[in-house]
């Protein structure tokens, strides 16, 4: 039987391994290169995630192909303002728009001839019309996050009236940008049912199927060693990431210690902003980037996500439940995870809330474990990574005919 040809779109290099996205991403990948597809992988190496050439190249070497172009997509403040006055296009797709790129892209679609071409965001979908004009191929969107409510929970929440007004004017113009672009792909697969849900009550797209991260739980170790502390890891040029950490130092963390004295909080992530580095609060430690996130989390037992806004799945919170720990978040952070506040995790909101939840833990260590115990049960449920990809796969399989 002739192997089935995929051609995955993705605007970053998903390396390292270090953040959901790349997780989610890799994911993917991994799931239909096992499956036995043909994967050819066609990355932005951005500028603002650039990874070195002497790295690139010996990544993903067993697909059956891997390739980059260099896009710069740093933010320029004239190209902003630009953007804001005199188009009607939100200002990430067109940071993501790239000549070269899409040269690439045309030679792609020409000499591999895919079955079948999945975009893994969705402001790459300026590139559908050269898919639709090269190539008979079925078209996927992964859907990471409903990406206008990102920017909507940022306009809300935050206290400067003319960000405020910009991060509301984004909102509008990401989701009129989402909504005409879903219509595009002949198959969906937002990460979340809540997402899913958010798209039918939007527009009636053709084909959907929900498909969450997959967790390989033969790769997750049990912790060892494990101490009754705090701890965070993610990407930090994420804005919902720098804000949930910057609330829960300066709001939570002073009743967290009133009730708690001797407990401290641990946190890491690509791009920390120098107010983190520079930090001196009792009981908080800064890492900054770590060079293995598995063995920052190994020894800490309590996973704490202060998200404010963000659609899609937090993929730390599925690794951590899939070990075993305690998680201590918002409704935002869990938003998508099939999971009970009380059985599976502990959900906060305001900063008192996430004080008790620790003192909690630390009073009442046999329950907690157990929590961690039904946590991971629960990924391995229905989060198997397997499970999902079969799921996928049997769903692409069906509109290729």
């Amino acid at each position: 039987m002739i192997p089935r040809k995929i051609l995955i779109l993705t605007n970053r290099v998903p390396y390292p391994l270090k953040d959901g996205g790349n997780l989610a991403m890799n994911a993917m990948i991994e799931g239909y290169h096992r499956a036995g597809w043909k994967v050819y992988l066609l990355a932005m190496n951005t500028s603002r995630h650039h990874i070195k050439e002497e790295q690139l190249a010996g990544l993903f070497t067993q697909l059956h192909k891997f390739e980059w172009v260099n896009v710069d997509n740093s933010l320029k403040a004239m190209g902003v303002l630009k953007n804001f006055l005199f188009s009607r296009e939100p200002e990430h797709a067109v940071r993501f728009y790239d000549a070269g790129y899409k040269a690439r892209l045309r030679q792609a679609l020409t000499e591999f001839k895919p079955d079948v071409v999945q975009v893994e965001s969705v402001y790459l979908s300026t590139y559908l019309p050269d898919v639709r004009e090269l190539s008979k191929a079925i078209t996927v969107l992964r859907l990471h996050n409903v990406e206008y409510q990102i920017w909507q929970g940022l306009a809300t929440k935050h206290k400067n009236v003319i960000k405020q007004y910009y991060f509301g004017n984004l909102a509008t113009r990401v989701r009129n940008f989402e909504r005409a672009a879903w219509m595009e792909y002949n198959l969906l697969l937002p990460i979340t049912e809540k997402d899913a849900n958010m798209v039918t009550r939007l527009e009636d797209v053709q084909h959907m199927l929900v498909a969450p991260f997959g967790i390989d739980t033969d790769k997750i170790k049990q912790g060892h060693n494990e101490r009754w502390v705090g701890y965070h890891i993610g990407a930090m040029d994420w804005i919902a990431n720098r804000a949930g950490i910057k609330w829960f130092i300066e709001k939570a963390w002073p009743q967290v210690r009133r009730q708690v004295p001797d407990f401290e909080f641990y946190f890491a992530g690509r791009k920390m902003p120098e107010e983190f580095t520079k930090l001196q609060v009792p009981g908080v430690h800064c890492l900054d980037e770590v060079a293995s996130a598995e063995d920052f989390i190994a020894d800490k037992k309590i996973l704490i996500v202060p998200l404010w806004s963000g659609g899609g799945i937090r993929v730390k919170i599925l690794e951590a439940m899939a070990a075993g720990k305690v998680v201590i978040t918002t409704n935002t952070g869990i938003k998508g995870i099939e999971a009970r506040s009380g059985e599976h995790y502990m959900q906060a909101r305001k900063p008192e809330a996430f004080a008790r939840a620790i003192k909690w833990c630390i009073d009442n260590k046999g329950l907690a474990e157990k929590m961690g115990a039904n946590a991971r049960k629960l990924i391995e449920e229905k989060y198997e990574q397997s499970k999902v990809m079969g799921s996928v796969i049997e769903e692409v399989n069906k509109l290729i005919g």
